[in-house]
């Protein structure tokens, strides 16, 4: 008796795993005539619906940092004077001195400023956004089943343009205190305040690009039957990996980059005067351009036409959520880090895609 429930048991604990073994949905047997895997190749255009998203600017030049001045155009510091405040004496007493000088204060009498603004700030208005992009895509497919297959996406990675908006200014402000010799005039303290034009994102073509490499794999559900229908439905969810590489920048835009670092190291170099000039510092700025790798999740919508048990044709449109974030670094060998800039690039783009394939 004990050994009749024991074999019984056996048999009923083996049906699942023959019931598995026979069944044509989990086994490599074409079962119910459908086959196992395709592969289509066609066009993908990509248009991202991203918005630009401020750039946000950090600095070496801390907020109350002191810089020496050296020699200044006295038209300089009219130029930048603060006109929030009335300052008008003391620009008559500036023009005054100025007359005497040649125009120029020298180091021994320009003294020292105070200055602030520079450490950090945004820039509404700015941004990057991605162009629209074609490219040769090719997508695999494996079915589990009749109708639930496992999709990856891929393509040759297309050189993708970064068009800028809007306009960088650093917020300068400053209190600049005169001196003779090594005896600070305070008294005559100076009121700064201007925003220096660093430079115009759109104003020279697109602003960067970058080679973009999207794949995506996908759970998709095709609705009818293989051999009954030959217009078949589907939707899909998965997830897209991005990654950005061969990134470059615009080389006007680089050269403006290259300038406002030279506009921080001559402050860290106690040259406040040529910084608001824009005069070279001694330092050697070097620009890099890097963006993150993101995932994003990514749903489809499409169909497959069936010309025959082979040959089928694809379209599909999809969408992902995609948001990656661009740093901008102005660096030197012997200040090390003079300006990061850091901005989220909204990418968000929906994918057209229609191809022909093959079943086998």
């Amino acid at each position: 008796m004990k050994k009749s429930v024991l074999c019984i048991a056996a048999s009923m604990a083996a049906l699942p795993i023959l019931s598995h073994a026979d069944s044509p949905y989990f086994s490599l047997k074409d079962g119910d005539g459908f086959k196992r895997f395709s592969v289509s190749v066609g066009a993908l255009h990509v248009m991202p619906q991203g918005k630009a998203q401020p750039f946000q600017v950090n600095t070496a030049v801390k907020n109350g940092e002191v810089s020496k001045n050296g020699d200044i155009q006295v038209d300089t510091v009219l130029n930048n004077l603060n006109p929030e405040v009335n300052q008008t004496a003391l620009a008559t007493v500036l023009k005054g001195l100025g007359f005497f000088t040649g125009g120029q204060l020298g180091s021994g009498l320009s003294g020292s400023s105070q200055i602030q603004g520079l450490e950090e700030w945004n820039n509404p208005g700015t941004g990057l956004e991605a162009d629209d992009v074609t490219t040769l895509g090719i997508m695999t497919n494996y079915f589990f089943t009749d109708n639930v297959s496992f999709e990856m996406k891929a393509g040759i990675p297309p050189k993708v343009d970064l068009q800028g908006k809007g306009k960088i200014y650093a917020p300068f402000s400053a209190v600049a205190t005169p001196q003779i010799g090594n005896l600070p005039l305070e008294f005559l303290n100076i009121d700064l305040q201007n925003d220096i034009f660093i430079t115009d994102l759109g104003a020279h073509g697109a602003a960067a690009s970058a080679r973009a490499w999207t794949p995506a794999a996908e759970i998709q559900y095709h609705f009818g039957k293989t051999g009954v229908n030959k217009f078949r439905p589907y939707v899909g969810l998965g997830v897209m990996y991005a990654y950005f590489n061969e990134l470059e920048m615009n080389p006007q835009i680089e050269k403006d980059l290259i300038a406002a670092g030279h506009m921080i190291a001559n402050i860290k170099e106690g040259n406040a005067g040529a910084s608001l000039e824009g005069k070279p510092s001694k330092a050697n700025p070097k620009v890099d351009l890097e963006a993150t790798d993101a995932f994003a999740p990514v749903a489809t919508v499409g169909f497959t036409y069936d010309f025959n048990d082979k040959w089928f044709a694809v379209g599909s449109v999809s969408y992902a959520h995609l948001q990656n974030e661009t740093t901008i670094t102005v660096t030197d060998a012997t200040h090390g880090e003079l300006i990061k800039s850091k901005a989220d690039i909204e990418v968000n783009p929906i994918l057209a895609y229609a191809g022909i394939g093959m079943r086998f």
